[in-house]
């Protein structure tokens, strides 16, 4: 692996804290990340026991409890960023945003059907959510972690120079956490019994001015822009105009990576009443 490559970074095996990192930019990040597939959510239901509550993690924009509002009674959508929160989607009664970590909620136990947390596993101390989806899941409950990396391109040489963005020019301001997107949570641990689950990806079509505000969204460009003053973006940008022309909507794939089991026996705690 390159030097500089967030694959080269350590994480520790386990955290004592939630990172917020995207607080600062929660406008790009909720205009500028790509939309999960219906795919994903039909699968998602499918295996879903129930549909009185759900609990979306980590909500961010809120692109995931949007999707799953019409399917039950309450959604609830928890986030440790009040700026995120800010920009969430409000366009649905029963979705009810709370200002709180992941690992110690104020949900009362038992309490849902499906839990859901997507490109965030990896900022939480892993074992104390589990403990916590244990408590609040009701017997027989889905839990179902995913994430995505990098995109694919139908033109080589646009994802080449994305893998040396990614890894060289970015690479050093990735918090190590990162390896785990790389990974595809290979390393964290999952203590319910885990299903089979389908590939699903992201497709879209970007022009090149999308792909930058995606760019910009990146953690890591925020923290090299702290530290060195200066945005990496504007100039890769322009060295992908002679293979992405201005204007031109280029189709993208973001391959999904999921893991999702019920919480059942000693992994939940039983029904009150």
């Amino acid at each position: 692996m390159k030097q500089g490559s967030p694959a080269e970074q350590k994480p520790d095996a386990v955290y004592t804290m939630t990172k917020d990192l995207f607080s600062d930019r929660a406008e790009r990040y909720a205009g500028f990340r790509p939309h999960y597939p219906d795919a994903l959510y039909d699968w998602l239901l499918d295996h879903t026991p129930g549909r009185d509550f759900a609990w979306d993690c980590a909500t961010g924009n809120g692109q995931v409890a949007r999707a799953l509002s019409p399917h039950f009674h309450v959604v609830e959508a928890s986030d440790i960023s009040a700026a995120q929160l800010a920009h969430a989607w409000k366009g649905a009664s029963n979705i009810r945003y709370s200002l709180q970590p992941a690992e110690r909620t104020t949900f009362p136990d038992a309490r849902f059907d499906l839990i859901t947390i997507g490109q965030a596993l990896h900022w939480l101390d892993v074992d104390a959510f589990h403990r916590e989806v244990a408590r609040v899941a009701r017997p027989g409950a889905l839990l179902a972690e995913w994430g995505y990396g990098l995109p694919a391109f139908p033109v080589s040489g646009i994802a080449d120079a994305l893998d040396h963005f990614y890894r060289e020019t970015t690479g050093p301001f990735w918090e190590p956490e990162r390896l785990h997107i790389d990974e595809r949570y290979a390393r964290l641990p999952f203590p319910f019994a885990p299903l089979p689950t389908p590939a699903f990806s992201m497709e879209t079509a970007w022009d090149l001015h999308r792909f930058g505000g995606f760019l910009s969204s990146w953690s890591a460009v925020q923290t090299c822009v702290r530290r060195t003053g200066k945005d990496p973006v504007p100039d890769f940008v322009q060295s992908l105009t002679s293979l992405w022309p201005n204007g031109e909507m280029l189709p993208l794939r973001f391959p999904l990576f999921l893991r999702a089991g019920h919480v059942t026996g000693e992994g939940a705690v039983p029904m009150q009443g």
